[in-house]
């Protein structure tokens, strides 16, 4: 084990993915101004690997780093990836193509045919995937979703509704979308859809953190779906609609804590490199949020064990929680430590002060987070030790 408490294999995985942030944090200022920048990234060695990170072995070849495989379909591995290349832009690893959210899902609900059908093209070129559960007035409650999915006079299904907050929607091939069936939890479907489908439109919403995700509004005007884009159809009802939503959720919580951390990380790094000399009351500053960086890393791939261990997500939330309140207090203290003027005199801690805030609502926000972890410790289920 190395300082952070991961092994050798995992330690590898990090410092390659420090190096290449690197290409990120060069690449940011760009991306933040314009989003559609991502296509002239493409090559980037961060970028790439992402293109086929949670590919599962046989659809795409591992990524290699020295006598090691990983194939970035745990938790702890895309924890460990995240973090380290959100310290260069948390921006640029949102807007880079590959299975994300979806692909999480497929791994859930896909059954042999659509897994095929995804992953092959996924790993063919750089694909963007998006996942789309949000709705205007009802944010990301699965339970309370509108948009429907119905029969259609020919025999097949059409799909009606409205998505919103929908990161990379506006680029993405497939979109995983969930929709409602029937009254009742168990009418919640996820379906694959193919973005270039007549009446799928996709339109940016102008942000002031995240910009390179492109979050999008979605309309689903008629979208026919074919039986074989029903997600989960060889499982029962119960297997395939909310339960799935949760599933994915748990899944990457410790991702989007990572990214948080990462953007924390991202901050102490600035402030001491514009700071060596700081004594006193600031010195003691830096150092404490650095140990508080060290502690959240430590909940943070705790949280992705146990996720892959067990299922469970309520560690996951207690640390995503934990990271976003670090992220905005790391980018405000660093804001503080440099000066009334710090956010004009750098565009760099800027850009970091308004992604902090952007990835609180990722999968839900700090208060869902703070709820779940509050059930977590009145169960038992967590210690003092994830407070």
């Amino acid at each position: 084990m190395n300082g952070n408490g991961l092994d050798e294999r995992l330690a590898v995985l990090g410092r390659q993915a420090r190096e290449w942030s690197a290409d990120f944090r060069a690449a940011a200022r760009a991306l933040d101004q314009d989003p559609d920048r991502i296509k002239d990234f493409l090559d980037l060695p961060g970028v790439r690997c992402l293109g086929t990170f949670g590919i599962p072995p046989g659809y795409a070849e591992p990524l290699a780093v020295g006598a090691h495989r990983y194939t970035g379909t745990t938790a702890l591995e895309r924890a460990v990836l995240t973090e380290n290349l959100a310290r260069g832009d948390v921006g640029m690893v949102l807007a880079s193509p590959g299975v994300s959210m979806s692909g999480v899902l497929m791994e859930q609900l896909g059954d042999q045919e659509q897994r095929d059908r995804f992953y092959s093209a996924v790993a063919a070129s750089p694909t963007w995937t998006a996942f789309a559960l949000t709705e205007p007035d009802r944010g990301s409650d699965a339970s309370a979703i509108t948009t429907a999915l119905r029969p259609a006079e020919d025999g097949g299904l059409l799909l009606a509704g409205q998505k919103r907050y929908i990161g990379n929607a506006c680029r993405a091939r497939f979109a995983s979308v969930l929709a409602r069936t029937r009254p009742g939890p168990l009418g919640v479907t996820a379906v694959l859809v193919d973005t270039g489908s007549p009446g799928f439109r996709a339109t940016p919403l102008p942000t002031l953190g995240l910009r390179g995700a492109q979050l999008s509004a979605v309309e689903l005007d008629g979208v026919e779906v074919e039986p074989w884009q029903v997600l989960g159809r060889h499982l029962s009802p119960a297997r395939r609609g909310i339960w799935s939503c949760v599933q994915v959720f748990n899944r990457l919580r410790p991702t989007v804590a990572a990214l948080a951390l990462g953007v924390a990380a991202a901050a102490h790094a600035y402030v001491t490199e514009r700071r060596p000399s700081a004594t006193g009351a600031d010195r003691d500053r830096i150092e404490d949020l650095g140990l508080r960086i060290c502690a959240t890393r430590a909940l943070v791939h705790r949280a992705a064990a146990e996720v892959d261990a067990t299922g469970r997500g309520r560690v996951a939330s207690a640390a995503k929680a934990r990271a976003c309140d670090l992220a905005e207090h790391a980018t405000l203290a660093a804001c503080d430590l440099l000066g009334p003027a710090a956010r004009a005199n750098h565009p760099e801690l800027d850009r970091l002060v308004r992604d902090a805030r952007g990835v609180e609502f990722m999968e839900g926000t700090r208060n869902i987070q703070h709820l779940n972890l509050f059930q977590g410790l009145l169960s038992g289920e967590l210690d003092a030790d994830a407070r």
